[in-house]
């Protein structure tokens, strides 16, 4: 939403908007010219027709409820009511368009995507579901040709939009509030590429190889004969990761990029097939991919606590936690194997959504293998209402028998969280504040809150 304000206000358009939290986006969206309301009441309504005498259009995103008392004062003034997907659909119509999905890696993905065609000179408009470090903002306007965004499909609202090049990074059942099944969600990606007049496909998911067979343009990390574009690690550390580049089983030329993991190769393999696809020469693509970096909240140091490093993360799904942790030791086995150093990753998870964690439970349990100490937060709503049987309670207990030989406790609160981590923690560990809810206000307040915390020992 904060992305879109910023593109519209940029064009000239008349924005005000309101939110319940007062934090750095409504600052910077206020500094925007932008009018923001820091409570969400009818009378704000009345008050938009005052300030800028116009009719206004209200836009909602799906975290908006019916009960809501803007929404109700907006249905009583018959005022024209729109989704936020309405209005990305409309800004892609302007121009052509670049519409990233998938269940995974959308807003890393599009972040490199925007960053190399930034730093090729391309200048887009992009609005993106993080902060892109390149603009310090989740939103650009460009004067290039293209527009890079988020097709997401929590809500089924990317098959409003239209594109030139359309990318999937992968499927798997997610936003269980929503869908029935994994065949929905596959149904609502089907539309979607048929929405694009080109699509760049990830060939090492199954599903996706199943779904679109030869039909598309296909990445790969794992294979370079049979697909466009392949990125073959030959070598992954705790600083970078080397590749061999090949277009249709023929070997460019190696590349390094300064991200780490195997998902995160993947995710760049995808933008350097987009890049390919408009023209941009591999040459230029080599030198300027050691620019890119992380989007805000995706392995982001949020600072240093005692002696241990702070990193924020907004993985909240089985695979991306797993996938975030797996990173995570990479980086310790190599920074310190030469010292024989043992270092512990420590986890603090915030579930996020009880259709979520019911419905994944099992998976939950099983992904974070890689951690040493775990602690569970209670799970952010999200809005939803509870489900009996589902706590974070249930999950602490299924992971204890999951993990026997691994610390899991449940954390009530931010207090009792603190006492745990100052207990469990030592110089030089790696503390990860994981999930999509509020949780990065814990890490942020850990950071700050320097009372009654006694010295670790070394």
């Amino acid at each position: 939403m904060s992305a879109l304000a910023l593109i519209l206000v940029n064009k000239g358009y008349s924005i005000s908007g309101s939110d319940i939290c007062v934090n750095q986006t409504t600052s910077d969206l206020s500094k925007a010219g932008i009018k923001i309301f820091s409570k969400q009441e009818a009378k704000n309504i009345d008050l938009l027709f005052q300030i800028f005498h116009k009719t206004p259009i209200i836009v909602i995103s799906s975290a908006i409820q019916n009960s809501n008392n803007e929404l109700q004062k907006a249905k009583e003034k018959n005022l024209t009511i729109l989704h936020r997907s309405d209005i990305l659909s409309f800004l892609t119509k302007q121009q052509p368009s670049i519409l990233i999905a998938g269940s995974h890696g959308k807003t890393t993905t599009s972040t490199i995507i925007a960053t190399l065609l930034s730093l090729s000179k391309q200048d887009p408009t992009a609005v993106i579901g993080g902060i892109v470090p390149l603009y310090k903002s989740n939103a650009h306007s460009g004067k290039g040709k293209y527009i890079v965004a988020e097709a997401d499909e929590s809500d089924g609202t990317l098959i409003k939009l239209k594109g030139e090049i359309g990318v999937i990074t992968n499927i798997e059942l997610d936003h269980t509030d929503f869908y029935n099944s994994i065949q929905d969600l596959e149904k609502t990606f089907q539309i979607f590429s048929k929405r694009c007049e080109r699509i760049i496909i990830n060939h090492d998911c199954k599903k996706l190889r199943d779904i679109f067979k030869n039909n598309g343009i296909f990445y790969s990390i794992k294979k370079k004969d049979g697909v466009d574009y392949s990125a073959i690690p030959i070598s992954l550390n705790g600083n970078c990761t080397v590749a061999e580049y090949y277009e249709k089983g023929n070997l460019i030329d190696l590349i390094e990029i300064p991200l780490i993991g195997y998902h995160n190769l993947s995710n760049v393999i995808a933008a350097v097939s987009v890049c390919r696809n408009i023209g941009i020469p591999f040459s230029n693509l080599k030198n300027i991919i050691k620019n890119v970096d992380f989007p805000k909240r995706r392995f982001d140091l949020k600072g240093i606590w005692k002696g241990t490093k702070i990193i924020d993360d907004y993985a909240h799904h089985p695979t991306e936690i797993k996938a975030t942790i797996d990173m995570a030791r990479l980086m310790i086995n190599n920074q310190y194997q030469a010292n024989h150093c043992i270092k512990k990753i420590i986890v603090v998870f915030q579930p996020h959504r009880f259709t979520r964690t019911n419905d994944l439970m099992k998976e939950f349990s099983v992904s974070f293998d890689q951690a040493d100490s775990i602690f569970i937060l209670p799970i952010y709503s999200a809005g939803e209402h509870s489900i009996k049987g589902v706590s974070s309670d249930n999950l602490v207990s299924l992971m204890q028998k999951t993990n026997p030989k691994c610390l899991v406790k449940l954390a009530k609160d931010y207090d009792n969280l603190k006492i745990m981590l100052q207990a469990e923690s030592k110089k030089d560990d790696l503390i990860l504040f994981l999930g999509a809810g509020d949780i990065n206000k814990f890490s942020e307040r850990l950071i700050l809150d320097k009372s009654n915390i006694q010295d670790f020992a070394a």
